[in-house]
Protein backbone atom coordinates (compact mmCIF):
# COMPACT_ATOMS: atom_id res chain seq x y z
CA UNK A 1 0.00 0.00 0.00
CA UNK A 2 2.92 2.33 0.57
CA UNK A 3 3.67 2.42 -3.14
CA UNK A 4 0.04 3.04 -3.95
CA UNK A 5 -0.64 5.75 -1.37
CA UNK A 6 1.89 8.28 -2.57
CA UNK A 7 0.55 11.83 -3.16
CA UNK A 8 -2.00 11.56 -5.93
CA UNK A 9 -2.98 15.18 -6.56
CA UNK A 10 -0.90 16.18 -9.55
CA UNK A 11 -0.03 19.84 -9.70
CA UNK A 12 -1.80 21.99 -12.24
CA UNK A 13 1.40 22.60 -14.14
CA UNK A 14 2.26 18.90 -14.40
CA UNK A 15 -1.26 18.03 -15.48
CA UNK A 16 -1.40 20.78 -18.06
CA UNK A 17 1.97 19.80 -19.45
CA UNK A 18 1.02 16.16 -19.99
CA UNK A 19 -2.49 16.82 -21.21
CA UNK A 20 -1.48 19.64 -23.53
CA UNK A 21 0.90 17.33 -25.36
CA UNK A 22 -2.03 15.17 -26.38
CA UNK A 23 -5.04 17.48 -26.55
CA UNK A 24 -6.05 21.09 -27.06
CA UNK A 25 -8.85 23.39 -25.98
CA UNK A 26 -10.79 22.73 -29.17
CA UNK A 27 -13.88 20.49 -29.20
CA UNK A 28 -13.24 16.76 -29.04
CA UNK A 29 -14.08 16.09 -32.66
CA UNK A 30 -11.66 18.71 -33.88
CA UNK A 31 -8.77 18.47 -31.42
CA UNK A 32 -6.82 15.86 -33.33
CA UNK A 33 -3.27 16.53 -34.37
CA UNK A 34 -2.76 16.48 -38.09
CA UNK A 35 0.51 15.32 -39.64
CA UNK A 36 0.85 18.66 -41.38
CA UNK A 37 0.79 22.25 -40.16
CA UNK A 38 -2.27 24.35 -40.90
CA UNK A 39 -2.89 28.11 -40.84
CA UNK A 40 -4.05 29.10 -37.36
CA UNK A 41 -6.55 31.76 -36.44
CA UNK A 42 -5.48 34.76 -34.39
CA UNK A 43 -6.89 33.22 -31.22
CA UNK A 44 -5.19 29.91 -31.89
CA UNK A 45 -1.88 31.70 -32.51
CA UNK A 46 -2.18 33.47 -29.16
CA UNK A 47 -2.97 30.18 -27.43
CA UNK A 48 -0.03 28.47 -29.09
CA UNK A 49 2.30 31.30 -28.09
CA UNK A 50 1.10 31.16 -24.49
CA UNK A 51 1.69 27.42 -24.20
CA UNK A 52 4.90 27.18 -26.21
CA UNK A 53 7.00 27.88 -23.12
CA UNK A 54 5.64 24.85 -21.28
CA UNK A 55 4.90 22.45 -24.12
CA UNK A 56 7.22 21.58 -26.97
CA UNK A 57 5.31 20.19 -29.94
CA UNK A 58 7.32 18.72 -32.81
CA UNK A 59 6.43 19.90 -36.29
CA UNK A 60 4.36 17.36 -38.19
CA UNK A 61 6.39 16.33 -41.19
CA UNK A 62 8.08 13.20 -42.41
CA UNK A 63 11.23 13.83 -40.39
CA UNK A 64 9.41 14.04 -37.05
CA UNK A 65 6.99 11.14 -37.28
CA UNK A 66 9.32 8.81 -35.39
CA UNK A 67 8.26 8.42 -31.77
CA UNK A 68 10.65 10.00 -29.26
CA UNK A 69 13.03 7.58 -27.58
CA UNK A 70 11.76 6.26 -24.30
CA UNK A 71 13.96 6.91 -21.25
CA UNK A 72 15.78 3.89 -19.94
CA UNK A 73 14.54 2.62 -16.60
CA UNK A 74 16.88 1.10 -14.08
CA UNK A 75 14.38 -1.46 -12.84
CA UNK A 76 11.28 -1.64 -14.98
CA UNK A 77 8.45 -3.73 -13.60
CA UNK A 78 7.21 -6.48 -15.84
CA UNK A 79 4.05 -5.39 -17.58
CA UNK A 80 1.13 -7.76 -17.18
CA UNK A 81 -0.86 -8.78 -20.21
CA UNK A 82 -3.96 -6.55 -20.14
CA UNK A 83 -6.27 -9.34 -21.27
CA UNK A 84 -4.91 -11.68 -18.59
CA UNK A 85 -5.26 -9.06 -15.87
CA UNK A 86 -8.91 -8.41 -16.73
CA UNK A 87 -9.69 -12.02 -17.69
CA UNK A 88 -12.22 -12.67 -14.87
CA UNK A 89 -14.24 -9.56 -15.71
CA UNK A 90 -14.07 -10.20 -19.46
CA UNK A 91 -15.27 -13.77 -18.93
CA UNK A 92 -18.20 -12.55 -16.86
CA UNK A 93 -18.96 -9.93 -19.49
CA UNK A 94 -19.07 -12.55 -22.25
CA UNK A 95 -21.32 -14.81 -20.19
CA UNK A 96 -23.81 -12.03 -19.52
CA UNK A 97 -23.96 -10.98 -23.16
CA UNK A 98 -24.32 -14.54 -24.42
CA UNK A 99 -27.19 -15.18 -22.00
CA UNK A 100 -28.89 -11.92 -22.89
CA UNK A 101 -28.83 -12.42 -26.66
CA UNK A 102 -29.50 -16.12 -26.60
CA UNK A 103 -32.63 -15.65 -24.54
CA UNK A 104 -34.23 -13.31 -27.07
CA UNK A 105 -33.95 -15.17 -30.36
CA UNK A 106 -32.04 -18.27 -31.55
CA UNK A 107 -30.49 -16.31 -34.40
CA UNK A 108 -28.99 -13.80 -31.99
CA UNK A 109 -27.13 -16.63 -30.28
CA UNK A 110 -25.02 -17.15 -33.40
CA UNK A 111 -24.23 -13.44 -33.51
CA UNK A 112 -23.20 -13.48 -29.86
CA UNK A 113 -20.90 -16.45 -30.28
CA UNK A 114 -19.37 -15.02 -33.46
CA UNK A 115 -18.44 -11.68 -31.89
CA UNK A 116 -18.20 -12.14 -28.14
CA UNK A 117 -16.19 -15.35 -27.77
CA UNK A 118 -13.03 -13.84 -29.27
CA UNK A 119 -11.09 -11.85 -26.63
CA UNK A 120 -9.51 -9.65 -29.29
CA UNK A 121 -12.99 -8.25 -29.98
CA UNK A 122 -13.22 -6.67 -26.51
CA UNK A 123 -10.69 -3.82 -26.67
CA UNK A 124 -13.26 -1.13 -25.82
CA UNK A 125 -14.67 -2.88 -22.78
CA UNK A 126 -11.11 -3.75 -21.71
CA UNK A 127 -10.31 -0.03 -21.49
CA UNK A 128 -13.32 0.53 -19.25
CA UNK A 129 -12.21 -2.24 -16.90
CA UNK A 130 -8.53 -1.23 -16.78
CA UNK A 131 -9.26 2.42 -16.02
CA UNK A 132 -11.67 1.33 -13.30
CA UNK A 133 -8.83 -0.66 -11.77
CA UNK A 134 -6.35 2.19 -12.24
CA UNK A 135 -8.47 4.95 -10.67
CA UNK A 136 -10.99 3.47 -8.23
CA UNK A 137 -10.33 5.06 -4.86
CA UNK A 138 -8.89 8.28 -6.26
CA UNK A 139 -12.13 10.19 -6.87
CA UNK A 140 -13.75 12.65 -4.50
CA UNK A 141 -16.97 10.62 -4.44
CA UNK A 142 -15.45 7.13 -4.23
CA UNK A 143 -16.70 6.50 -0.70
CA UNK A 144 -20.26 7.32 -1.73
CA UNK A 145 -20.08 5.21 -4.91
CA UNK A 146 -18.73 2.25 -2.96
CA UNK A 147 -21.51 2.59 -0.39
CA UNK A 148 -24.20 2.79 -3.08
CA UNK A 149 -22.84 -0.37 -4.72
CA UNK A 150 -23.07 -2.20 -1.42
CA UNK A 151 -26.64 -1.05 -0.84
CA UNK A 152 -27.62 -2.10 -4.35
CA UNK A 153 -26.17 -5.56 -3.85
CA UNK A 154 -27.93 -5.85 -0.49
CA UNK A 155 -31.25 -4.98 -2.12
CA UNK A 156 -30.80 -7.55 -4.89
CA UNK A 157 -31.21 -4.99 -7.66
CA UNK A 158 -28.00 -5.75 -9.56
CA UNK A 159 -29.19 -8.97 -11.19
CA UNK A 160 -32.24 -7.30 -12.73
CA UNK A 161 -30.15 -5.49 -15.32
CA UNK A 162 -28.87 -8.75 -16.78
CA UNK A 163 -32.32 -10.23 -17.33
CA UNK A 164 -33.84 -10.34 -20.84
CA UNK A 165 -37.05 -8.68 -21.97
CA UNK A 166 -40.11 -9.51 -19.91
CA UNK A 167 -41.67 -11.55 -22.71
CA UNK A 168 -39.15 -13.10 -25.07
CA UNK A 169 -42.01 -14.36 -27.26
CA UNK A 170 -42.42 -10.79 -28.48
CA UNK A 171 -39.20 -11.31 -30.43
CA UNK A 172 -39.22 -15.03 -31.12
CA UNK A 173 -42.85 -15.68 -32.13
CA UNK A 174 -43.66 -15.27 -35.83
CA UNK A 175 -47.12 -13.84 -35.13
CA UNK A 176 -47.53 -12.83 -31.49
CA UNK A 177 -50.98 -12.24 -30.14
CA UNK A 178 -51.46 -8.48 -30.21
CA UNK A 179 -53.87 -6.91 -27.71
CA UNK A 180 -56.17 -4.02 -28.54
CA UNK A 181 -54.52 -0.69 -29.21
CA UNK A 182 -55.79 0.60 -25.86
CA UNK A 183 -53.79 -2.14 -24.17
CA UNK A 184 -50.69 -2.01 -26.34
CA UNK A 185 -48.53 -1.03 -23.39
CA UNK A 186 -49.72 -3.87 -21.22
CA UNK A 187 -47.47 -6.39 -19.50
CA UNK A 188 -46.42 -8.47 -22.56
CA UNK A 189 -44.72 -5.43 -24.11
CA UNK A 190 -43.12 -3.64 -21.20
CA UNK A 191 -39.55 -4.03 -20.03
CA UNK A 192 -38.71 -5.68 -16.76
CA UNK A 193 -38.09 -2.92 -14.24
CA UNK A 194 -36.28 -2.92 -10.95
CA UNK A 195 -38.34 -3.17 -7.80
CA UNK A 196 -37.42 -0.13 -5.69
CA UNK A 197 -35.96 -1.15 -2.36
CA UNK A 198 -38.36 -0.76 0.53
CA UNK A 199 -35.95 1.22 2.62
CA UNK A 200 -32.51 2.67 2.02
CA UNK A 201 -30.55 4.49 4.64
CA UNK A 202 -28.92 7.76 3.66
CA UNK A 203 -25.20 7.91 2.99
CA UNK A 204 -23.26 9.44 5.87
CA UNK A 205 -19.66 10.34 5.02
CA UNK A 206 -17.05 9.41 7.56
CA UNK A 207 -15.83 12.15 9.85
CA UNK A 208 -12.23 11.50 8.95
CA UNK A 209 -12.10 11.34 5.17
CA UNK A 210 -9.37 9.00 3.98
CA UNK A 211 -6.63 10.29 1.71
CA UNK A 212 -7.49 9.28 -1.87
CA UNK A 213 -5.61 6.10 -2.71
CA UNK A 214 -6.02 3.18 -5.05
CA UNK A 215 -8.05 0.25 -3.82
CA UNK A 216 -5.81 -2.69 -3.01
CA UNK A 217 -6.85 -5.22 -4.11
CA UNK A 218 -8.55 -3.60 -7.08
CA UNK A 219 -12.31 -3.19 -6.66
CA UNK A 220 -14.69 -2.78 -9.59
CA UNK A 221 -18.16 -1.37 -9.11
CA UNK A 222 -21.22 -3.06 -10.66
CA UNK A 223 -21.95 0.12 -12.62
CA UNK A 224 -18.52 -0.06 -14.23
CA UNK A 225 -19.11 -3.66 -15.24
CA UNK A 226 -22.41 -2.62 -16.79
CA UNK A 227 -20.68 0.23 -18.60
CA UNK A 228 -18.21 -2.25 -20.11
CA UNK A 229 -21.20 -4.28 -21.26
CA UNK A 230 -22.85 -1.19 -22.78
CA UNK A 231 -19.68 -0.19 -24.63
CA UNK A 232 -19.32 -3.67 -26.09
CA UNK A 233 -22.98 -3.73 -27.15
CA UNK A 234 -22.62 -0.42 -28.99
CA UNK A 235 -19.46 -1.57 -30.74
CA UNK A 236 -20.97 -4.86 -31.88
CA UNK A 237 -24.19 -3.14 -32.97
CA UNK A 238 -22.29 -0.88 -35.34
CA UNK A 239 -20.18 -3.79 -36.58
CA UNK A 240 -23.40 -5.55 -37.52
CA UNK A 241 -24.67 -2.46 -39.32
CA UNK A 242 -21.35 -2.07 -41.16
CA UNK A 243 -21.69 -5.63 -42.47
CA UNK A 244 -24.88 -4.82 -44.35
CA UNK A 245 -24.55 -5.51 -48.08
CA UNK A 246 -25.12 -2.22 -49.88
CA UNK A 247 -25.41 -3.70 -53.36
CA UNK A 248 -28.56 -2.59 -55.16
CA UNK A 249 -29.43 -6.08 -56.32
CA UNK A 250 -28.82 -8.71 -53.69
CA UNK A 251 -30.06 -11.42 -56.03
CA UNK A 252 -27.23 -10.70 -58.46
CA UNK A 253 -24.52 -10.41 -55.83
CA UNK A 254 -22.09 -13.24 -55.31
CA UNK A 255 -23.29 -15.52 -52.49
CA UNK A 256 -19.76 -16.46 -51.52
CA UNK A 257 -18.51 -12.90 -51.20
CA UNK A 258 -21.65 -11.80 -49.39
CA UNK A 259 -21.41 -14.66 -46.91
CA UNK A 260 -17.76 -13.97 -46.16
CA UNK A 261 -18.43 -10.32 -45.30
CA UNK A 262 -21.84 -10.78 -43.69
CA UNK A 263 -22.52 -14.36 -42.54
CA UNK A 264 -25.87 -13.41 -41.01
CA UNK A 265 -27.65 -11.61 -43.83
CA UNK A 266 -28.86 -8.04 -43.97
CA UNK A 267 -32.11 -8.43 -42.05
CA UNK A 268 -30.64 -10.26 -39.07
CA UNK A 269 -27.71 -7.83 -38.99
CA UNK A 270 -30.04 -4.84 -38.85
CA UNK A 271 -32.33 -6.39 -36.24
CA UNK A 272 -29.43 -7.68 -34.16
CA UNK A 273 -27.72 -4.29 -34.16
CA UNK A 274 -30.92 -2.46 -33.31
CA UNK A 275 -31.67 -4.89 -30.49
CA UNK A 276 -28.21 -4.33 -29.00
CA UNK A 277 -28.59 -0.54 -29.15
CA UNK A 278 -32.01 -0.75 -27.54
CA UNK A 279 -30.82 -3.02 -24.77
CA UNK A 280 -27.74 -0.83 -24.19
CA UNK A 281 -29.99 2.21 -23.84
CA UNK A 282 -32.10 0.39 -21.27
CA UNK A 283 -29.10 -0.48 -19.12
CA UNK A 284 -27.57 2.98 -19.62
CA UNK A 285 -30.61 4.71 -18.15
CA UNK A 286 -30.10 2.83 -14.87
CA UNK A 287 -26.49 3.75 -14.20
CA UNK A 288 -27.60 6.74 -12.15
CA UNK A 289 -25.07 9.21 -13.55
CA UNK A 290 -26.38 11.85 -15.93
CA UNK A 291 -22.92 12.80 -17.17
CA UNK A 292 -22.26 9.20 -18.19
CA UNK A 293 -25.61 8.99 -19.96
CA UNK A 294 -24.72 12.11 -21.94
CA UNK A 295 -21.27 10.78 -22.81
CA UNK A 296 -22.52 7.42 -24.06
CA UNK A 297 -25.37 9.01 -26.01
CA UNK A 298 -22.85 11.26 -27.76
CA UNK A 299 -20.83 8.17 -28.71
CA UNK A 300 -23.73 6.86 -30.78
CA UNK A 301 -24.02 10.22 -32.54
CA UNK A 302 -20.27 10.21 -33.19
CA UNK A 303 -20.37 6.74 -34.74
CA UNK A 304 -23.18 7.72 -37.09
CA UNK A 305 -21.42 10.91 -38.17
CA UNK A 306 -18.18 9.02 -38.73
CA UNK A 307 -19.99 6.53 -40.94
CA UNK A 308 -21.31 9.39 -43.07
CA UNK A 309 -17.78 10.70 -43.56
CA UNK A 310 -16.53 7.25 -44.54
CA UNK A 311 -19.16 6.57 -47.20
CA UNK A 312 -18.15 6.73 -50.85
CA UNK A 313 -21.40 8.24 -52.15
CA UNK A 314 -23.50 10.72 -50.18
CA UNK A 315 -26.26 12.58 -51.98
CA UNK A 316 -28.96 14.86 -50.60
CA UNK A 317 -31.75 16.79 -52.38
CA UNK A 318 -30.29 20.17 -51.47
CA UNK A 319 -26.54 19.48 -51.68
CA UNK A 320 -26.56 16.90 -54.44
CA UNK A 321 -23.71 14.42 -54.72
CA UNK A 322 -20.96 15.26 -52.26
CA UNK A 323 -17.35 14.92 -53.43
CA UNK A 324 -14.31 13.68 -51.61
CA UNK A 325 -11.59 15.95 -50.20
CA UNK A 326 -10.18 18.29 -52.83
CA UNK A 327 -6.91 19.30 -51.14
CA UNK A 328 -4.26 17.47 -49.18
CA UNK A 329 -5.00 19.51 -46.08
CA UNK A 330 -8.71 18.72 -46.34
CA UNK A 331 -7.95 15.03 -46.83
CA UNK A 332 -6.05 14.89 -43.54
CA UNK A 333 -8.68 16.94 -41.70
CA UNK A 334 -11.59 14.76 -42.83
CA UNK A 335 -9.71 11.49 -42.32
CA UNK A 336 -8.61 12.28 -38.77
CA UNK A 337 -12.05 13.62 -37.90
CA UNK A 338 -13.61 10.43 -39.22
CA UNK A 339 -11.07 8.36 -37.30
CA UNK A 340 -11.94 10.06 -34.04
CA UNK A 341 -15.68 9.83 -34.57
CA UNK A 342 -15.79 6.24 -35.78
CA UNK A 343 -12.97 4.65 -33.77
CA UNK A 344 -11.53 6.79 -30.99
CA UNK A 345 -14.64 8.38 -29.48
CA UNK A 346 -15.94 5.07 -28.12
CA UNK A 347 -12.61 4.34 -26.42
CA UNK A 348 -12.07 7.88 -25.14
CA UNK A 349 -15.55 8.52 -23.79
CA UNK A 350 -15.96 4.97 -22.53
CA UNK A 351 -12.77 5.25 -20.47
CA UNK A 352 -13.82 8.67 -19.17
CA UNK A 353 -17.25 7.37 -18.20
CA UNK A 354 -15.65 4.53 -16.25
CA UNK A 355 -13.63 7.01 -14.19
CA UNK A 356 -16.73 9.13 -13.54
CA UNK A 357 -18.62 6.10 -12.27
CA UNK A 358 -15.72 5.54 -9.87
CA UNK A 359 -16.43 8.84 -8.13
CA UNK A 360 -14.23 11.28 -10.06
CA UNK A 361 -15.92 14.63 -10.50
CA UNK A 362 -15.46 17.60 -12.80
CA UNK A 363 -11.96 18.97 -12.34
CA UNK A 364 -10.35 15.68 -11.34
CA UNK A 365 -7.36 15.03 -13.57
CA UNK A 366 -8.20 11.32 -13.83
CA UNK A 367 -11.08 12.05 -16.21
CA UNK A 368 -8.75 13.86 -18.58
CA UNK A 369 -6.12 11.13 -18.39
CA UNK A 370 -8.67 8.49 -19.35
CA UNK A 371 -10.07 10.55 -22.22
CA UNK A 372 -6.70 11.53 -23.70
CA UNK A 373 -5.40 7.96 -23.44
CA UNK A 374 -8.48 6.50 -25.10
CA UNK A 375 -8.51 9.07 -27.88
CA UNK A 376 -4.86 8.61 -28.80
CA UNK A 377 -5.02 4.82 -28.50
CA UNK A 378 -8.14 4.76 -30.68
CA UNK A 379 -6.47 6.81 -33.41
CA UNK A 380 -3.35 4.62 -33.25
CA UNK A 381 -5.52 1.50 -33.48
CA UNK A 382 -7.28 2.77 -36.61
CA UNK A 383 -4.01 3.85 -38.24
CA UNK A 384 -2.58 0.37 -37.74
CA UNK A 385 -5.80 -1.17 -39.05
CA UNK A 386 -5.63 0.96 -42.20
CA UNK A 387 -2.01 0.00 -42.81
CA UNK A 388 -2.81 -3.69 -42.27
CA UNK A 389 -5.61 -3.51 -44.85
CA UNK A 390 -3.22 -2.20 -47.50
CA UNK A 391 -0.49 -4.65 -46.50
CA UNK A 392 -2.90 -7.57 -46.83
CA UNK A 393 -4.20 -6.33 -50.17
CA UNK A 394 -0.69 -5.89 -51.57
CA UNK A 395 0.48 -9.25 -50.23
CA UNK A 396 -2.44 -11.09 -51.82
CA UNK A 397 -2.60 -8.89 -54.94
CA UNK A 398 -6.33 -8.63 -54.31
CA UNK A 399 -8.39 -5.51 -53.74
CA UNK A 400 -11.29 -7.38 -52.10
CA UNK A 401 -10.34 -6.05 -48.67
CA UNK A 402 -10.44 -2.42 -49.82
CA UNK A 403 -13.67 -0.56 -50.49
CA UNK A 404 -14.55 2.75 -52.14
CA UNK A 405 -14.90 5.66 -49.78
CA UNK A 406 -12.84 8.17 -47.87
CA UNK A 407 -9.09 7.82 -48.38
CA UNK A 408 -7.16 6.39 -45.43
CA UNK A 409 -3.71 7.42 -44.20
CA UNK A 410 -1.60 5.22 -46.55
CA UNK A 411 -3.32 6.72 -49.60
CA UNK A 412 -3.02 10.28 -48.27
CA UNK A 413 0.68 9.80 -47.60
CA UNK A 414 1.00 8.46 -51.14
CA UNK A 415 -0.60 11.70 -52.36
CA UNK A 416 2.17 13.65 -50.62
CA UNK A 417 4.75 11.79 -52.72
CA UNK A 418 2.82 11.38 -55.95
CA UNK A 419 -0.01 13.47 -57.42
CA UNK A 420 -1.11 10.48 -59.48
CA UNK A 421 -3.48 9.35 -56.75
CA UNK A 422 -5.03 12.80 -56.21
CA UNK A 423 -8.03 12.47 -58.61
CA UNK A 424 -8.81 9.04 -57.17
CA UNK A 425 -9.03 10.45 -53.65
CA UNK A 426 -11.08 13.43 -54.81
CA UNK A 427 -13.79 11.11 -56.16
CA UNK A 428 -13.55 8.62 -53.26
CA UNK A 429 -12.31 5.79 -55.53
CA UNK A 430 -15.76 5.41 -57.09
CA UNK A 431 -14.69 4.64 -60.67
CA UNK A 432 -13.89 1.19 -61.96
CA UNK A 433 -10.23 0.35 -61.37
CA UNK A 434 -9.58 3.19 -58.90
CA UNK A 435 -8.77 0.85 -56.02
CA UNK A 436 -6.25 -1.12 -58.10
CA UNK A 437 -4.55 2.12 -59.18
CA UNK A 438 -4.43 3.28 -55.57
CA UNK A 439 -2.84 -0.01 -54.49
CA UNK A 440 -0.13 0.40 -57.11
CA UNK A 441 0.53 3.98 -56.03
CA UNK A 442 0.76 3.04 -52.35
CA UNK A 443 3.13 0.20 -53.26
CA UNK A 444 5.51 2.65 -54.96
CA UNK A 445 5.52 5.11 -52.05
CA UNK A 446 6.19 5.00 -48.33
CA UNK A 447 2.53 5.42 -47.39
CA UNK A 448 2.30 2.28 -45.26
CA UNK A 449 5.55 2.96 -43.42
CA UNK A 450 4.57 6.56 -42.70
CA UNK A 451 1.19 5.41 -41.40
CA UNK A 452 2.86 2.98 -39.01
CA UNK A 453 5.14 5.74 -37.72
CA UNK A 454 2.16 8.02 -37.15
CA UNK A 455 0.45 5.22 -35.20
CA UNK A 456 3.55 4.86 -33.00
CA UNK A 457 3.42 8.59 -32.29
CA UNK A 458 -0.19 8.48 -31.13
CA UNK A 459 0.50 5.36 -29.06
CA UNK A 460 3.42 7.14 -27.41
CA UNK A 461 1.15 10.05 -26.52
CA UNK A 462 -1.26 7.63 -24.89
CA UNK A 463 1.60 6.10 -22.92
CA UNK A 464 2.96 9.48 -21.82
CA UNK A 465 -0.29 10.64 -20.23
CA UNK A 466 -0.30 7.54 -18.00
CA UNK A 467 2.55 9.11 -16.01
CA UNK A 468 -0.09 11.04 -14.09
CA UNK A 469 -1.58 7.81 -12.70
CA UNK A 470 -0.26 6.18 -9.53
CA UNK A 471 1.71 2.98 -10.00
CA UNK A 472 -0.40 -0.16 -10.28
CA UNK A 473 -0.73 -3.33 -12.33
CA UNK A 474 -3.56 -1.69 -14.26
CA UNK A 475 -1.31 1.22 -15.24
CA UNK A 476 1.35 -1.20 -16.48
CA UNK A 477 -1.29 -3.12 -18.40
CA UNK A 478 -2.43 0.10 -20.07
CA UNK A 479 1.17 0.77 -21.08
CA UNK A 480 1.46 -2.74 -22.49
CA UNK A 481 -1.77 -2.23 -24.41
CA UNK A 482 -0.24 0.64 -26.40
CA UNK A 483 2.48 -1.73 -27.58
CA UNK A 484 0.03 -4.49 -28.43
CA UNK A 485 -2.03 -2.13 -30.58
CA UNK A 486 0.96 -0.96 -32.64
CA UNK A 487 2.42 -4.46 -33.05
CA UNK A 488 -0.61 -5.77 -34.89
CA UNK A 489 0.20 -7.40 -38.23
CA UNK A 490 -1.53 -9.25 -41.04
CA UNK A 491 -1.73 -12.46 -39.03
Amino acid sequence: MRGLSRPLRASAQTAARCIASSSSSLPATASITRPRRRKLSALAQQTAAATSSTTSQPAWNKTTLHPPPRPALKQERKRPDPYVLAAPELKQLRSNLLALLGSAHPGLTDIAQYYFLNPSKQLRSLLVLLFARATNGLGQEWERKHWEAGMEAHGGRGDALDKPLYSSETLSECNPSMPDHTESFAAPFELRRDVPPSSLSSFVPSLHMAIPALMNPATLLPTQMRLAQIVEMIHIAFLLHENIDNSTSTEQSSPSSSASENPFGNKLSILGGDFLLGRASTVLSRLGESEVVELVASIISNLVEGEFLRMDKVQTPSLGAMKGPQTLEEAWDVYLRKTYLQSASLMAKGARASVILGGCKQGDIWQEVAYVYGRNLGIAHQLVKDSVEFESALASSSSSGLKPGLASAPAIYAWEESSEIRPLIQRNFTKEGDIELAMDCVRRTSGIEQTRLLAYTYAERAREVLKLLPDSDAKLALEALTEQVTQRNRS
